[in-house]
C-alpha cells in the first residue's frame, strides 16, 4: 500500500468512527434529551471505551455540537436542492418530499439518524453561537425560496413563511409516529395541501380575540407562583435550560428564591410546571374562543389570534418545545401527550368546521399539529412582530394558517 493510500485509509477509518459517535449521540439525544447523552452512554452504544470517545471529542458539548451541525448540514442540503426548482410552490413541494423520503429511510434503518434540534439553546458558548448561525443560514435559504422582495413588508412575510416551514418539519417527527410508514405518501399530500391553501375558504376573515389572563387566586403574594413561571418561561425560551437558574429568575423578579422551593423540587419540576402553565393558557384560549360563539372558523381563528398575540407581546409566552431536550424521557412523554390532547381539541374544532362548511376539507389531525408548531414558533418572532405592530403582525402570521404559505392574504394583512 502506498503512503498516500495508507493515509487515505486511516482518514476514512477516522471519519467512519467519528460518524458512528455522532450517530450514537443523535440517537441518545433523541431518546433521552441532551442531559441523557453522556460519554458513558455513547461509548456503550458503539462498543468503545470513554477514553476512545474523548480522543474524537474532548467534551460532551463538542459531540453534541457535531451532532447538531451534521443535522443542520443535511437540512441545508435539502434547502439548496429545493431552491433549484423553478418557483416557490415547486420548491416547497420538493422540500417536503425530501423530508418525508429522509424520515422514511431513517425509520427503516436505511439512513443515518438526524438529531432533534430542540437542545441548541442549552449548548454553552461558543457551540451555541456557531450552531445558531447555521440555523439562521437555513432560515435565510428558505426565505429566499419565496423570491425577491421589493419592500420591507414583503421581506417580513417571507421571513414568517420560512419560520413556519422550518418549525413544521422539525415538529413532524413528534406526530408522524402516530402514522404508519405506509401512510406517509398520503400524509405528505395532505401536509402540502395545508401549506398551499391553509384551512379557511377563500374570502374567510379572521375573527380576533385578545386574551384575558387567568384571574389571581385569593391570598397570593404580589409576586406569586404564576409570575415566577412566566419569568422562568421567558428565560428558558431565551437562554435555554442552562441559563434559567432559580437565582436568575428570582433576580429578574427582584425577590428571594427561598419562597419558591416548597413547590419546585428541582429544575425538571420547573420545566414541567412551565409547560403546564403554557398548556393551561392554550386551553383557556380555546374555552374563551368557543364561548364567544359564531362559526367554527370564527372560534378557531379567535383562539389562534389570541395565542399568537400572547406569543408576540405577552410577558408570559408559551414554553418553547426546545426545553423538551432538557427533560428525561418519561417527562418528555408526558409533555408531548398533553400537547397532543390540545391538538386534538383543535382538530375537533376543524372537523366541526368542515361539517358546517366554514373550514376547508383538510386532514384535521395534520392541520392541528401544524397549528401547534406555528404557535410554538411564534415566540421566536417577537422582534419581527414589534417592527410590524400588534394588529398587522398577528394578522400576517395567522393568515399563513388560514390561507397557506403562497397566498397573497399574508401580504395584504
Amino acid at each position: 500500500m502506498t503512503e498516500t493510500a495508507a493515509l487515505e485509509s486511516k482518514t476514512a477509518k477516522f471519519q467512519a468512527r467519528r460518524d458512528r459517535l455522532i450517530d450514537a449521540a443523535a440517537t441518545l439525544i433523541n431518546q433521552h434529551g441532551l442531559k441523557g447523552m453522556t460519554f458513558a452512554n455513547v461509548a456503550a452504544l458503539v462498543d468503545m471505551n470513554q477514553n476512545s470517545v474523548a480522543y474524537y471529542f474532548k467534551r460532551k458539548e463538542m459531540l453534541a455540537h457535531a451532532a447538531y451541525v451534521e443535522t443542520l448540514g443535511r437540512i441545508a442540503a435539502k434547502v439548496a436542492e429545493a431552491a433549484t426548482r423553478p418557483d416557490p410552490r415547486a420548491r416547497l413541494r420538493h422540500y417536503l418530499h425530501l423530508v418525508f423520503v429522509s424520515h422514511r429511510r431513517m425509520l427503516l434503518g436505511q439512513d443515518r439518524p438526524m438529531t432533534v434540534l430542540t437542545g441548541i439553546n442549552s449548548l454553552p458558548e461558543p457551540y451555541r453561537g456557531e450552531t445558531s448561525a447555521l440555523y439562521q443560514s437555513v432560515l435565510r435559504g428558505m426565505r429566499d425560496w419565496f423570491g425577491p422582495t421589493a419592500t420591507p413588508a414583503e421581506l417580513a412575510v417571507n421571513t414568517a413563511r420560512a419560520h413556519v416551514v422550518l418549525e413544521s418539519v422539525l415538529w413532524q417527527p413528534v406526530w408522524l409516529r402516530l402514522h404508519a410508514v405506509e401512510e406517509f405518501d398520503r400524509v405528505e399530500r395532505r401536509m402540502f395541501e395545508l401549506w398551499e391553501h391553509g384551512v379557511a375558504p377563500l374570502g374567510s376573515a379572521l375573527a380576533t380575540m385578545s386574551f384575558s389572563p387567568a384571574p389571581a387566586s385569593a391570598g397570593r403574594s404580589e409576586v406569586d407562583g404564576d409570575a415566577f413561571l412566566r419569568a422562568a418561561t421567558r428565560l428558558i425560551n431565551r437562554d435555554g435550560y442552562r441559563g434559567a437558574s432559580v437565582d436568575r429568575i428570582a433576580s429578574e423578579l427582584n425577590v428571594t428564591k427561598g419562597s419558591f422551593y416548597h413547590h419546585l423540587e428541582g429544575k425538571d419540576d420547573l420545566v414541567l410546571a412551565c409547560f403546564g402553565r403554557s398548556y393551561d393558557t392554550i386551553a383557556r384560549a380555546q374555552d374563551d374562543a368557543q364561548a364567544a360563539g359564531g362559526t367554527m372558523w370564527d372560534q378557531l381563528s379567535r383562539a389562534i389570534t389570541a395565542l399568537i398575540e400572547v406569543q408576540f407581546f405577552s410577558d408570559g409566552p408559551l414554553m418553547r418545545t426546545t426545553a423538551l431536550a432538557a427533560l428525561p424521557a418519561e417527562h418528555r412523554g408526558e409533555v408531548i401527550a398533553q400537547s397532543n390532547i390540545l391538538a386534538r381539541r383543535f382538530a375537533g374544532m376543524i372537523i366541526d368546521g368542515i361539517s358546517e362548511g366554514s373550514i376547508t376539507a383538510v386532514d384535521p389531525l395534520i392541520a392541528s399539529q401544524w397549528l401547534m408548531s406555528m404557535l410554538n414558533r411564534a415566540v421566536d418572532l417577537h422582534d419581527w412582530a414589534e417592527r410590524l405592530g400588534r394588529e398587522r403582525s398577528v394578522a400576517t402570521y395567522a393568515a399563513i394558517f388560514a390561507h397557506g404559505l403562497l397566498s397573497d392574504a399574508a401580504r395584504a394583512a
